[in-house]
This record gives C-alpha cells, structure tokens and sequence, in this order.
C-alpha cells in the first residue's frame, strides 16, 4: 500500500518540492530504475517548477525531463502534467503531488509526497487529500515545516 507524507507549513511549495528532490536525488532514492514522478495538471505551475529545479541552488543540478522526452526512460526525475506511472521494469517508486487533486495513479508508487503552501487555497485543497487518503486508510506521515529552519 502507498505511504503518504504530508509536507505542511512551508514558506513555499515550489521550493519545498526542490528540496524534496534534490533529498531524494542525494540520498538514491531517486535513479534510473526507480524514477522520482512529479505531478501537476496545471503547466504553468508545472513550467515554474521546471525553472526553478535549473536555478535553486547553485552548488546542485537536479536532473529532470519531461514525460515526453526522449531521456524520460533514462531519467531520475520526471516533470509531468498528465497521469504518468513509470512501465516495468522501472519501478514507480516517489511521486510528489503538486496538483491540487488527488493523483488517480497515485496507488501504483511506494510513495506518495504531498506539499502543502502557505496559501489558504492550496490548504483548503490539502485538507481534502488528506481526508481522501485517511478515510481509505493509507499509512500517512505528516512532517510540520513550519518550526524547522528552511536551507537552501
């Protein structure tokens, strides 16, 4: 079954995700067998997302392609607007919600991450996910950002 971990408090979402990323990237979690999928039917958050993994830490690169990139097979991070689930023998490992939706495909990663912003729209929308995914009994983790000290 899926583990969801909720991300709340965050100064920002877009960053929150790059860190998530770059975490992940760091600690293996993230390679060509088990990709890291990034969701968000929304391109222009998606195309603000793409821009900011380039420029959010000048000692990093964060590798990522789009879903209909040549590389997408080869990738460690996928950037993708439409459901997208990773075919075998990849394994679709981490994927980070930045949609306001539930993901439909979420079921089929071993993780799902969740980001929530600062913004009460975007809370508003998180309070529902959160519900979807506890009333059907998914295994969550919820990690209060806004008592941590943010670094880039």
């Amino acid at each position: 079954m899926t583990s969801v971990e909720f991300y709340f408090n965050t100064p920002s979402r877009l960053e929150t995700a790059c860190r998530l990323v770059r975490k992940a990237l760091r600690a293996g979690a993230a390679t060509e067998e088990k990709p890291l999928v990034v969701y968000c039917s929304n391109a222009a958050r998606l195309a603000e997302f793409d821009d900011l993994l380039y420029t959010f830490a000048d000692d990093d690169f964060l590798p990522h392609v789009a879903q209909d990139h040549p590389m997408a097979e080869e990738a460690p991070v996928i950037l993708s607007s439409q459901p997208y689930t990773p075919e075998h023998p990849r394994t679709p490992h981490l994927l980070i919600n930045l949609d306001d939706a539930v993901p439909e495909m979420f079921s089929r990663y071993t993780r799902l991450l969740e980001v929530v912003g600062p913004e009460e729209a975007d809370r508003t929308e998180a309070r529902k996910r959160f519900s979807f995914y506890r009333d059907r009994g998914y295994p969550m983790t919820r990690h209060d950002l806004g008592h941590a000290p943010e670094t880039r």
